[in-house]
């Protein structure tokens, strides 16, 4: 295959990859990881742009190319960062503090192109020590999550596309032409991203959630909050998880609950009504800090009543 026909093809698998972000916005609407899914989206987009640019474009022009990868390396981090700022109420204005860092990322590049024509950029170890640790970051927040596979195929995907701006060992893509390994990169993103919207969509059928770890006795705790917590889990992965149940058990142990939540669930459940029911208000206060009544209603969750904020302890956080 010609380069034009790699960098053609790499440019489909992204537009694939920015529907599957699109529709896995779609599928957590409700939720505080919709902006991250839209800078996804936007960020798969832009790759596209520049795959077709370099299917077109004048073929020596390696400058030019280098700034266009570069901003398309900058957008793609945006995804990770708005993750990470995505609890309310400050996960609005978040947006912005991450559309500026993806500016300071790109500033090399609008300084080669405006200010050095011809130039490439000039990027510091410390920003590509920061793409990498970002996507690694990334990757590991959903490794211990049902989502490892699609984001295994992600990350590696990620690195190998923006691997100019990285700190990887260059004898790993020596023997292999670039745009095939553009291509083979925008696959694996496209592969991942397909992957975990198939798994968004299989959580949830009929109003009811499959994400529960195994047969939950009915009018359990675990039959009445692992469903969305555990979904909660997917969405947002391992950091914010670890947070919230840190935030459950710290308010468990001041009441003197004996209920206990884990990343896996429920470990400690109760038989007491009035116990499970504090425990669930609880949770769902907590929960409503990512996600809304409406979305843990398709979420099996046992009352959206239950879930109003600020209602229950534990509600901050």
């Amino acid at each position: 295959m010609t380069d034009a026909t790699l960098a053609i093809g790499g440019g489909v698998a992204a537009v694939a990859a920015a529907m599957a972000a699109v529709r896995g916005g779609f599928l957590v609407r409700g939720t505080t990881a919709v902006p991250a899914a839209t800078w996804a989206a936007a960020a798969c987009l832009a790759a596209a742009a520049e795959c077709g640019w370099r299917a077109v474009g004048p073929s020596g022009d390696t400058a030019t190319a280098a700034c266009l990868r570069l901003g398309v390396t900058a957008l793609s981090v945006c995804p990770i960062i708005s993750l990470l700022g995505a609890k309310r109420p400050q996960h609005g204005v978040w947006q912005f503090i991450v559309g500026s860092l993806g500016v300071v990322l790109a500033l090399p590049a609008v300084t080669a192109l405006l200010v050095r024509p011809g130039t490439h950029p000039d990027v510091l170890t410390a920003e590509r020590l920061l793409v990498l640790a970002l996507v690694l970051v990334a990757w590991l927040n959903y490794v211990g999550t049902r989502r490892a596979w699609a984001a295994t195929l992600i990350a590696a995907g990620h690195l190998a596309f923006v691997r100019e701006f990285v700190p990887l060992p260059t004898a790993v893509f020596a023997a292999v032409p670039a745009a095939a390994v553009d291509a083979v990169a925008a696959v694996l993103v496209a592969a991942g991203a397909v992957l975990a919207a198939v798994q968004s969509r299989g959580a949830i059928t009929g109003g009811r959630s499959r994400t529960v770890r195994g047969p939950a006795a009915a009018g359990s705790l675990a039959a009445e909050i692992e469903p969305a917590f555990l979904a909660v889990r997917e969405t947002f992965g391992a950091a914010w998880t670890l947070r919230i149940v840190e935030r459950f058990n710290a308010v468990a142990a001041t009441r003197g609950w004996h209920c206990r939540l884990a990343f896996t669930g429920v470990v400690a459940d109760v038989e007491d009504a009035a116990e499970r029911d504090a425990a669930a208000r609880t949770l769902g206060a907590i929960l409503r800090r990512f996600v809304d009544v409406d979305w843990l209603r398709r979420h099996a969750w046992r009352t959206a009543a239950e879930s109003s904020a600020g209602t229950a302890p534990g509600g901050r956080g």
